[in-house]
C-alpha cells in the first residue's frame, strides 16, 4: 500500500507537465489553477449580466415617457392646455400649483390624488402646472427644471425601478399617473403603496408623484361594498384597499360644471384662439352641443370649440 500511495503523486505530477508541454505545442493557453477559475466565471457571469440602469440626456427634454424595460422616452413637445384656459377650477389650481412650486425649492411636499368628474382638466392642471413653475421659478433663478415622467397605469409594478433611477439625480422629479385605478383581482396597488410610504427606502426625496382618478379612493364602489358584505372581518378588508389614497397628502377633488362655468371656459377658448363668432350664437350653440354630449365640462367645451373652428376653417394654433 505505502509504495502505491508514494507513485501516485509523482505520477500526477508528470501528467500535468505532459498537459502543459502539449497545450504549448497546441497553441493553446495553460489550464488556470486556483482563483484564476473563478475570476474567469465571475467575468463569465458579468458579461450574461443585464447592463446597469442609468438615466439618459436630461438636457434633451423636460418630459419624458416611462416605459417598463427601463427606458425613458424624451418628449419634444408636451401637449398641455394653458392654465389661464382652465376655468372653474380655481381652489384646487391654487393648492396644487403651490404644492409644485414648494417641491422645485426644495422644500417638504405631498403626493396629489386629483379625482372626480371626467373631463374636468385633472390631468391638464399637472402639465400646466409644471410648465408654470418651470417658467416662472426654476428658469427664472437659474436653476434646474423640473422634470415630469409619465408612467402608464400598466406599467406601475415597476415604478420601483423608476425611483431608483432617479435616486441620487440633480433634477427634481414629477412622476405622473393618468387614470390611476385598480380592479378587484389587482394586487398592484400593494408595490405602489409601499414605494410611496411605508417601504425601507421610501420616497426619493427628488420625486414627487401625481396621480388622477374618477375614483376617490381609486377603486370602485362596488369593490368596497363587497369586501363590507363578504369578509370575514368587513372593516379590516375596507382599510386594506383604500389605505392607498392616504398615501397621497394631496387630495384635490373635482366637480361637474355650473353652465356658467362652462360658457366661460367656450368663452375662454374663443377668445384664446381667435375665433370669429358672434355672442348669441356662440351661446346657443354650445349650449345645444353640450345638451347632446348629456354633460357640461372642459372636454366637452374643447370638443365643441374644435367643431367650431372646423366648420369656420380657423385653425387652432398657439
Amino acid at each position: 500500500m505505502a509504495k502505491s500511495k508514494s507513485t501516485a503523486k509523482p505520477a500526477a505530477g508528470k501528467a500535468k507537465i505532459r498537459a502543459k508541454i502539449k497545450g504549448k505545442i497546441e497553441g493553446k493557453p495553460p489550464v488556470p489553477e486556483g482563483s484564476d477559475v473563478f475570476d474567469r466565471i465571475a467575468a463569465a457571469l458579468e458579461r450574461l449580466a443585464p447592463p446597469r440602469k442609468e438615466l439618459p440626456d436630461l438636457t434633451v427634454a423636460d418630459a419624458f415617457i416611462w416605459h417598463p424595460d427601463g427606458h425613458l422616452a424624451p418628449v419634444p413637445r408636451v401637449n398641455r392646455v394653458d392654465m389661464s384656459l382652465l376655468k372653474g377650477i380655481e381652489r384646487v389650481r391654487d393648492v396644487l400649483v403651490e404644492n409644485t412650486e414648494r417641491f422645485a425649492k426644495g422644500l417638504p411636499a405631498n403626493n396629489a390624488l386629483l379625482w372626480g368628474a371626467r373631463g374636468m382638466g385633472k390631468s391638464s392642471l399637472v402639465k400646466a402646472s409644471h410648465a408654470i413653475v418651470n417658467a416662472e421659478l426654476v428658469r427664472a433663478s437659474g436653476g434646474l427644471p423640473l422634470k415630469l415622467i409619465e408612467i402608464h397605469r400598466e406599467d406601475i409594478e415597476t415604478l420601483p425601478d423608476l425611483m431608483t433611477l432617479t435616486r441620487g439625480s440633480p433634477y427634481r422629479f414629477i412622476v405622473f399617473c393618468d387614470d390611476l385605478s385598480f380592479d378587484a383581482e389587482d394586487t398592484t396597488y400593494k408595490a405602489l403603496k409601499a414605494t410611496l410610504e411605508g417601504g425601507i427606502e421610501g420616497r426619493p426625496d427628488n420625486v414627487i408623484f401625481y396621480a388622477t382618478s374618477n375614483r376617490r379612493h381609486l377603486m370602485s364602489r362596488d369593490m368596497i361594498e363587497n369586501e363590507r358584505s363578504t369578509g370575514i372581518n368587513p372593516g379590516e378588508a375596507v382599510e386594506e384597499k383604500v389605505s392607498l389614497s392616504d398615501r397621497f397628502g394631496l387630495w384635490l377633488g373635482f366637480h361637474r360644471c355650473t353652465q356658467d362655468e362652462y360658457l366661460a371656459m367656450v368663452d375662454a377658448y374663443v377668445a384664446h384662439f381667435k375665433i370669429p363668432a358672434e355672442a348669441d350664437a356662440l351661446r346657443r350653440e354650445a349650449l345645444e352641443w353640450s345638451t347632446t354630449r348629456g354633460s357640461r365640462s372642459g372636454r366637452v367645451a374643447w370638443q365643441y370649440i374644435q367643431d367650431l373652428a372646423g366648420r369656420l376653417g380657423v385653425a387652432l394654433k398657439d
